[in-house]
């Protein structure tokens, strides 16, 4: 009888696992929630995944319950629970992915390192926050925000006093950070857990848009600490399946987490190709509590880059021709989304022995689908 994981959202990290799901012999479902979704060729349901019962009939017909977004209402998850669903990660663990400040009190709580932080309500708070922080501090939406989305740098009230609604905002200190590094760890319901090198992230008006495997110069007490911040989240939160750990390595050499993410993330795209076991088989292994595959790398060097936005005119495979000849040695990954200014549409991803031919390959490749 063959294994059911259902996948709730249909977007490109549900469309992504379905090779691996082919390889394992995995029946893949997926929820999606319009025709036509990314992960169409799995998409089993469309439905709503706030409506409880659609939900629920969805569940019935897997073994097991993992996410491509984090947006599911815990009203939900916990009536998944209740009905004896398997949901993993659960929802106890999902909550602290939903709300910025609920995990960073229990990061607080683990002792992890963190930016300076606080949760406000009122101007004269934030008034505070800013005086002490140099008059320039972040202001993030607890909930709902991601790719730059419910983040504002802020040097007064005014800018951000649309927000100041009777709720709690998390306001943080700007890092002064030398780079942004990304760290992937999964995990199982038995407590299994395997760690990829770290990797640096680029970002561009708040959206990923490279990824460089591992992170130079990262060797020895970087990838140790940063492993060390993830493994610690993991078990901590009672995390199952992948968890994306996002990290600032300060200017004086700390490294701070930033944000999670409990699913597969843009920053393990990499492992598609780079590694023995990518984030997406890795994540099926794990919610169904599976023995975890090996993380290490194929080659000395993977450079992702993301393809934002894509052709103003026609589509992505209306620019393949050009990019396969220029670029022989590149993996182009196409979402099977419409382009949109600022919309990840697909990626590229280069390996390779010396990064600057790497870094010049991906980026050469990913420009021909601008």
């Amino acid at each position: 009888m063959k294994l059911r994981v259902g996948v709730i959202g249909g977007g490109q990290l549900a469309r992504m696992m379905i090779p691996p799901a082919i390889e394992l012999g995995i029946e893949l479902c997926v929820l999606a929630e319009a025709e036509g979704s990314s992960a169409r060729l799995a998409a089993t349901t469309v439905g709503d995944y706030r409506d409880a019962d659609t939900v629920l009939a969805f569940a019935e017909t897997v073994d097991v319950v993992t996410f491509d977004h984090e947006h599911v209402p815990q009203s939900v998850l916990r009536k998944l629970v209740a009905h004896g669903v398997a949901v993993r990660p659960g929802p106890h663990a999902l909550l602290y992915a939903q709300d910025k400040i609920l995990m960073r009190e229990r990061l607080s709580e683990l002792g992890l390192p963190l930016p300076d932080w606080q949760s406000v309500r009122t101007a004269e708070e934030i008034e505070h926050f800013l005086a002490d922080h140099d008059g320039r501090i972040i202001v993030k939406t607890p909930r709902g925000g991601y790719d730059g989305k419910g983040v504002r740098v802020v040097t007064s009230v005014a800018d951000v006093r649309d927000w100041l609604d009777g709720n709690d905002l998390l306001v943080e200190e700007v890092v002064p950070f030398q780079r942004e590094l990304a760290q992937l760890v999964a995990r199982r319901p038995s407590g299994e857990t395997a760690v990829w090198p770290v990797v640096e992230t680029v970002q561009r008006k708040g959206v990923c848009a490279e990824v460089v495997a591992p992170a130079p110069r990262s060797a020895g007490l970087v990838a140790d600490v940063a492993g060390d911040i993830a493994l610690q989240v993991a078990e901590g939160l009672d995390v199952t399946g992948v968890l994306a750990v996002e990290l600032f390595e300060t200017v004086d050499d700390r490294v701070l987490v930033n944000e999670l993410a409990m699913r597969p993330h843009n920053s393990g795209h990499w492992t598609i190709d780079g590694s023995t076991t990518s984030q997406f088989e890795q994540h099926l292994r794990a919610v169904l509590d599976l023995p975890l595959g090996a993380t290490g790398l194929d080659q000395p060097w993977s450079v992702m880059v993301n393809i934002l936005g894509g052709p103003a005119e026609g589509s992505l495979a209306d620019r393949y021709a050009r990019a396969l000849a220029a670029e022989p040695v590149a993996k182009i990954h196409n979402y099977g989304k419409d382009p949109r200014p600022g919309r990840k549409v697909g990626h590229v991803t280069v390996t390779g022995d010396e990064l600057d031919d790497v870094a010049y390959r991906a980026r050469a490749a990913a420009a021909f689908f601008e």
